[in-house]
């Protein structure tokens, strides 16, 4: 399996800048998809944004212009720059990792943004 652990979550203005990291480890294949999902209070997850071992990435409508997803693999991190952050932006952040053998995510990371 692969473990995750998310860090930078806090609180931040409206308008403010947030940035998260994920570490993995464990059995990492290399060819694999990680990403971040969020989870705001009586909704269900929701994709961000993930992005591929090769480079190709993906952006939730509502965060694309204003967030960006990097990933270091010679470190198996992974990070998502938040910026213009809107309180509609608040929730639990998690970091997923997805290869041909199986999916992990982390315990989650919670960003609450402040108007």
């Amino acid at each position: 399996q692969v473990q995750l652990v998310e860090s930078g979550g806090g609180l931040v203005q409206a308008g403010g800048p947030l940035r998260l990291s994920c570490a993995a480890s464990g059995r990492i294949s290399s060819i694999n998809v990680m990403g971040w999902y969020r989870q705001a209070p009586g909704k269900q997850r929701e994709l961000v944004a993930t992005m591929s071992s090769g480079g190709k990435i993906n952006y939730a409508d509502s965060v694309n212009g204003r967030f960006a997803i990097s990933r270091d693999n010679a470190k198996n991190m992974q990070y998502l720059q938040m910026n213009s952050l809107k309180p509609e932006d608040t929730g639990v952040y998690y970091c997923h990792y997805s290869d041909y053998r199986f999916t992990s995510w982390g315990q989650g990371t919670q960003v609450t943004v402040s108007s």
